[in-house]
């Protein structure tokens, strides 16, 4: 098998999160330290990786840059903790909102602003404010009749790059008006875990799920991501 299946915790984490990827066994040490900077914030620079065995006993540090993954004695379900060697860096520090100033209004105020994506499409009657408006709460019905949960998907919003996963939920929610599409992503690449405000539409790993509009969403035979594929476009 030449790839297999890792936790990967931190120590920067405060909390007992392990995140699940693939990794190439021909992948170089140096190169693996690469693609867990993307995945833990640490620099791959001030890296010291430990393997653990599925009953979280030490196993021994992946010191060698230039050896490859497989020369060690991983396999599926093994854990890779990366131990952050900067002294700057603390425990928690991209955990911790609360030193985030919010700017926050409630619905009047922001109804009684002239500067809004709101005030301009009721000034210029556009959208929801225009005289042959539709229902809001058929936004994306057309599209969402298309899409079946359980289908292989993926999905691009705008520009951004496409992401692809498997569709857990189609229908209305509580958080918005008209039709929206649950996905679980194949990596950690969403916004919840399929939950939003407390109301449960799916369940799946927390920031694997996202919610969007169906004309996002494409259905198909859309295999699942391999991390270890892109190592030439890193």
């Amino acid at each position: 098998m030449s790839t297999i299946n890792l936790f990967v915790t931190s120590s920067l984490s405060s909390q007992a999160i392990a995140r699940q990827a693939r990794f190439d066994k021909a992948l170089t040490i140096r190169q693996l330290k690469v693609k867990l900077e993307m995945m833990v914030g640490s620099s791959n620079s001030k890296m010291q990786l430990q393997l653990f065995d599925p009953r979280d006993k030490l196993a021994g540090d992946m010191a060698d840059d230039d050896a490859m993954l497989g020369a060690y004695p991983a396999e599926d379900n093994w854990r890779i903790h990366v131990v952050d060697l900067d002294p700057s860096k603390r425990v928690g520090e991209f955990e911790d909102l609360s030193q985030v100033e919010k700017f926050e209004l409630n619905e009047e105020q922001y109804d009684q602003r002239a500067d809004t994506v709101r005030s301009f499409k009721r000034n210029n009657k556009l959208g929801r404010f225009a005289d042959d408006a539709k229902d809001p709460n058929d936004e994306g019905k057309e599209e969402a009749a298309a899409i079946t949960v359980g289908q292989r998907c993926e999905v691009t919003v705008d520009a951004s790059m496409a992401k692809r996963g498997v569709v857990r939920f189609v229908g209305r929610t509580q958080f918005k008006p008209g039709y929206w599409v649950g996905v679980q992503y194949d990596e950690p690449l969403g916004k919840n875990n399929g939950s939003v405000d407390g109301v449960k539409y799916f369940v799946c790993p927390q920031s694997y799920g996202a919610f969007v509009r169906p004309s996002y969403v494409r259905v198909g035979d859309y295999p699942e991501v391999d991390l270890a594929s892109d190592l030439d476009e890193m």
